[in-house]
């Protein structure tokens, strides 16, 4: 069994701001990033409600930035309506090794929001899927038919979007969890803590405590946006009962 851990949703290098934590019982919002390569979504910050608040998303915004970013378009990847996520780029690759029963845990950067202040944004899990596939969309195609393709990953951003779909159909990696077996957190799970990179500069690594249930990462305590964390065997199992644990 495998169980990896990656990193999704707004944050300041993509998209100005963390997601919204919204009280001292780490109720949230999740906000995806921002379409900014291809800007062909439909779905905007000023017309799309979160899925938990059920609010716009633009009004987690600061006041500020709320007129640039109501009429932006939404990279919605992962998306928890069918729990499908999907990425072309190479630090991703990994994840079409991802087999049924495995785990693939989401976390995001969140930041205490309204009359709920904290000091600094920290690193949250929200959300998981218990893998039902996986697999580079070419060799998806041809183990399931293009016309079962498309009704499995039809809601995924690349695939529902033909000229991206297109363009990165050759390097694209999905995963499709399975949807009586994943969920998304009603309550986000604090999981890091601050530490320094080995230049001495402050990033969020793991808790001491997260490090009991995960492990780390064979020494890869910190979370850079983009690359994932894959769970060393020994704490495969106290991982994958922790998360299961959560609600």
């Amino acid at each position: 069994m495998k169980v990896v851990l990656l990193r999704v949703g707004i944050d300041t290098g993509a998209g100005g701001m963390h997601g919204p934590l919204i009280d001292a019982e780490n109720h949230y919002e999740y906000i995806p990033i921002p379409d900014d390569k291809y800007e062909i979504d439909e779905r905007t910050y000023g017309e799309t409600n979160g899925m938990l608040r059920k609010q716009p998303l633009i009004e987690y915004f600061p006041k500020k930035t709320q007129e640039d970013n109501a009429n932006k378009p939404i990279h919605y990847d992962p998306e928890f309506e069918t729990f499908t996520y999907g990425d072309p780029t190479s630090l991703k690759g990994r994840l079409r090794e991802l087999e049924k029963g495995d785990l693939l845990i989401f976390y995001c950067g969140l930041e205490g929001f309204g009359g709920h202040k904290t000091e600094t944004a920290d690193l949250y899990l929200f959300a998981y899927f218990e893998v039902e596939l996986a697999g580079y969309a070419k060799d998806l195609i041809r183990e399931l038919g293009e016309k079962k393709f498309k009704e499995v990953f039809a809601k995924n951003y690349y695939v529902l979007h033909d000229s991206v779909f297109k363009e990165q159909k050759e390097e694209l990696v999905l995963v499709k969890g399975n949807p009586k077996r994943s969920r998304i957190l009603e309550r986000a799970i604090k999981f890091s803590k601050k530490g320094e990179n080995k230049a001495g500069e402050p990033m969020n690594v793991i808790s001491d405590e997260m490090q009991k249930r995960f492990g780390d990462f064979k020494g890869k305590i910190g979370f850079p946006r983009s690359s994932p964390r894959w769970v060393v065997d020994t704490h495969i199992d106290n991982a994958t009962q922790y998360v299961k644990s959560l609600k």
